[in-house]
């Protein structure tokens, strides 16, 4: 009887273990609280920032594409940050992609087109991992869905690595970050000086900038249809609040008539 008590708490006591989110679990007491950046696309109005998403692409592509992919998107979704059909054919010539086979059966590699997808770092996953020490570096497509707190928590990681506090231990290839779960984050930091990009509008490129430009790019990248759905939202508020007025309207005259109707006691 006593061995069947143990085991029900022990049960009880892994299935509640089981309910503690894992982030929970690593950091104790120990809650991350991410600053907002104040991303101009974000409340019911808000609307993206063509330049700072161009500039965010361009730190993506001299930066973050060494080991990130961003495999849903191609080089014509570009047009949606305010790129040209002739600037998006340029930037996508620069790229080879793979392509065939041709008539030979083989296999070629051509100048990428608008229709093709962003060009891939490595080969394959095993490829990817055995370039990074085994980590496989996560697309970004959609990672601003994929992360509890969005675009600020990508301007978060970005910004947020530092040297360990004392008494922190930092595994060997790791490196301490205030904003990642744990601390410790295997990528080193990718925005690590200023002036690292020159963007070609001459913004003065600090890291708070790159890393504010490529959190607002990656947003756009995962929602780009976001301003023509909060627009569309708007727009059914509207219709839906003088659709009711119209009905209470005409519910106030139809009753007003049936109450004149009405016999006198």
């Amino acid at each position: 009887m006593r061995r069947s008590v143990s085991t029900l708490k022990a049960a009880v006591l892994l299935s509640a273990l089981a309910l503690v989110p894992a982030g929970a679990m690593a950091q104790g007491h120990d809650e991350i609280h991410l600053p907002d950046t104040k991303f101009s696309f974000e409340g019911i109005f808000g609307t993206f920032d063509r330049a700072s998403a161009q500039r965010g692409f361009q730190v993506y592509k001299e930066v973050c594409s060494a080991c990130h992919s961003m495999r849903h998107l191609s080089y014509r979704h570009l047009r949606g940050i305010g790129l040209t059909e002739g600037q998006v054919a340029a930037l996508a010539s620069q790229f080879q992609v793979q392509d065939g086979p041709n008539d030979n059966g083989e296999m070629f590699e051509r100048p990428a087109r608008a229709s093709d997808h962003f060009r891939r770092p490595f080969p394959n996953d095993a490829a990817a991992r055995a370039a990074n020490n085994g980590a496989l570096p996560p697309d970004l497509s959609v990672m601003v869905k994929a992360r509890e707190g969005g675009a600020d928590y990508i301007h978060a990681l970005l910004t947020g690595y530092a040297d360990p506090p004392p008494g922190v231990t930092i595994a060997e290839g790791m490196h301490y970050n205030k904003y990642f779960p744990g601390h410790q984050i295997a990528m080193a930091p990718p925005l690590n000086s200023e002036g690292q990009v020159t963007y070609a509008d001459e913004t003065k490129s600090t890291v708070d900038q790159m890393a504010t430009d490529v959190s607002t790019f990656l947003a756009w990248a995962a929602e780009p249809e976001l301003e023509q759905r909060r627009a569309m939202g708007v727009r059914m508020i509207i219709y839906l609040a003088i659709l009711g007025g119209l009905v209470f309207a005409v519910k106030k005259k139809i009753w007003a008539r049936l109450h004149q109707r009405e016999p006198a006691p």
